[in-house]
């Protein structure tokens, strides 16, 4: 796909995708988010990625939506409204507006938001299904919603209660109030504030952290396991799950390899490939599609 709004890159295993209208502070359009949609599939079905880093070019991560269309911005009757809301399924489907949450709820490799800005609106919801967010000192964060006559979206009012807890995401949705680096730090919104100058050198740590002496397919599950369980109301769904791929993962061959790297004091060197060797459990969930 030949990106008008977004860069990707590979760099050592990870995929670094910038969000790039700095001109716009990276003002989030339909386009857009079909091309982090693309990237992220792209991720998902590529061996050689291990994780997926996001970050803005320029001052800002993202400053919303775009509302260069004035008063009517978000008015879907017009054009500019209407490519603000792209990257929507058709109504009738049950996935309805998914767009990029799916690709990258679904992917099946870690991602991490490297927030280089001010990250407002859709800004900060992009990044709520990634695993991992850190933010550069001095950015300003809002879930600003409520101030434009609008609702939480991108299935926020979901993630961002599993994040920063039930009455910590209600004060900041109903508000839609400004807030900075230390508070989000505090309520577990993001991980931790580097400089500015420092901060995709610590994402691609992380990312390396979480990746290097880890099976990618062991990664993969986890990451699937951990969100699509968190929230359910008792572990008996999940038992019925993991109990089935751990005694089938068991005879695999990445499971050889991390026993007997542990017993030789050497890294692992797992064979396993999510394209091919994801357990004959996955996908699990109702839907039945391919995360």
């Amino acid at each position: 796909m030949d990106y008008q709004q977004i860069t990707c890159e590979i760099d050592q295993g990870l995929m670094v995708v910038t969000l790039n209208r700095p001109d716009k502070l990276n003002a989030y359009t339909g386009a857009m988010g079909s091309e982090i949609e693309h990237a992220f599939r792209s991720a998902d079905a590529a061996d050689d990625v291990r994780a997926v880093i996001v970050t803005g070019a320029g001052r800002a991560f993202c400053a919303g939506a775009d509302v260069s269309g004035g008063a009517d911005s978000f008015n879907t009757a017009g054009e500019h409204g209407a490519g603000v809301f792209g990257n929507r399924l058709p109504a009738s489907s049950p996935r309805s507006g998914s767009g990029f949450v799916d690709a990258i709820f679904s992917c099946r490799k870690p991602s991490i938001a490297a927030i280089n800005g001010p990250a407002v609106g859709i800004g900060i919801t992009l990044t709520l299904p990634m695993d991992v967010r850190i933010v550069a000192e001095g950015a300003k964060i809002g879930f600003i919603f409520a101030r434009r006559g609008l609702v939480p979206e991108a299935g926020s009012a979901w993630f961002l209660p599993k994040i920063v807890g039930l009455p910590q995401a209600l004060r900041w949705a109903m508000s839609g109030r400004i807030f900075g680096v230390d508070e989000a730090v505090a309520a577990g919104l993001v991980s931790e504030a580097v400089a500015p100058t420092d901060l995709l050198t610590r994402a691609k740590a992380i990312a390396h952290e979480l990746t290097a002496d880890s099976s990618p397919v062991s990664v993969a599950l986890t990451r699937q396991l951990m969100w699509r369980f968190a929230g359910a109301p008792d572990p008996f769904g999940l038992l019925a799950i993991d109990g089935p791929i751990s005694v089938e993962r068991g005879g695999h061959a990445d499971v050889r390899e991390g026993v007997q790297s542990f017993f030789d004091k050497r890294p692992p060197s797992f064979p396993g490939k999510v394209s091919q060797d994801m357990p004959s459990q996955y996908p699990w969930w109702s839907d039945g599609e391919k995360g």
